[in-house]
């Protein structure tokens, strides 16, 4: 048990069973598959992105940009749209400018040499004022149906939301890339130390750029998958997001410096988060308290490996 506690997936399992738990015994609802399973679109989205921003800051980076790149992306798309092009190809369009504006991102850090953080943090605010410059303060509706159900559908023959398929989906693609791979294997070596990956001839530029890249691909996705839940396209869709995305990413237990972390952890901790907001929101718990529960839950994410580890060194120099 000593050993497993040491394992942050294996505490985040039991904090989830915990919620679940405590959440069953305040709500009679709250066990309900079918509520359980529309819950997950409200973290999926999330998810989706979180999935390769777990790899950005396993490499020792940051995409501030991330929620910023999405009201860009289906800004570009509802005026695609509304300009007569077919709502596919419009959702091709926003995958390919989120595609572009992750591009973006890793050319800037890449050649220019800007820490990750500060030029995120510029294209934070450029992607965000590009969606208002396009859409004002106007919002575009009228989708068609089709197109509503990829957020708000189920997969065939199933009460399992189409978000959640797709989420799982690339959760398992992008750990088998992680945990599987040599591509995988590089990620964690530049987090732990990137300027001997430099000397020992890693491709280090071209990995942080095909990275910043995915991410753009995915902010793409996840800025289709929001329109075709909440139906409209607005220049201040997903804000805050990508605040909840690296809280979600770290309390899964990446090191905020690099160099570890799991991809079951990201998935549990979106899990256990999803879990928390939906018993919280059965409970009339106001939104504003949510927010501190998740605040101290990433606190503690961040505070309790140190002490495990604090406390492993002392037994170790006991013994």
């Amino acid at each position: 048990m000593r050993k497993l506690l040491r394992h942050w997936e294996f505490i985040l399992l039991i904090l989830l069973v915990g919620v679940f738990i405590l959440m069953s015994n305040l709500s009679p609802y709250f066990l309900n598959l079918r509520n359980l399973l529309d819950s997950t679109v409200h973290f999926t989205e999330k998810g989706v992105i979180a999935v390769c921003m777990a790899f950005i800051i396993i490499s020792g980076n940051m995409d501030l940009s991330v929620a910023s790149n999405m009201a860009m992306s289906a800004a570009v798309m509802g005026i695609a749209f509304r300009s007569g092009i077919g709502i596919w190809p419009s959702a091709l369009l926003c995958l390919l400018v989120g595609m572009a504006g992750g591009l973006f991102n890793g050319l800037i850090i890449t050649r220019v040499k800007l820490p990750a953080m500060v030029a995120t943090l510029a294209t934070f605010s450029l992607y965000r004022g590009i969606a208002y410059v396009l859409l004002g303060n106007q919002a575009i509706t009228g989708y068609p149906y089709e197109f509503a159900t990829l957020g708000q559908g189920y997969f065939p023959g199933t009460n399992i939301p189409n978000q959640f398929v797709i989420f799982i989906a690339l959760a398992v693609i992008f750990g088998f890339i992680l945990h599987k791979t040599t591509f995988g294997r590089s990620v964690y070596a530049i987090g732990n130390n990137e300027d001997a990956c430099r000397y020992s001839g890693l491709p280090v530029d071209r990995i942080k750029v095909i990275l910043f890249t995915v991410n753009g691909l995915l902010a793409g996705l996840a800025a289709v998958l929001l329109t075709s839940r909440i139906y409209s396209t607005r220049p201040n869709i997903a804000l805050n997001y990508e605040l909840e995305i690296i809280t979600a990413v770290v309390l899964g237990g990446v090191s905020i410096k690099g160099g570890r972390g799991s991809m079951i952890g990201v998935v549990l901790a979106l899990f256990l988060i999803g879990a928390s907001r939906f018993g919280m929101s059965l409970l009339n718990i106001p939104g504003q308290m949510m927010t501190v529960v998740i605040g101290l839950m990433l606190i503690i994410a961040i505070l309790l490996p140190q002490l495990l580890d604090r406390l492993s060194g002392k037994q170790g120099k006991t013994a």
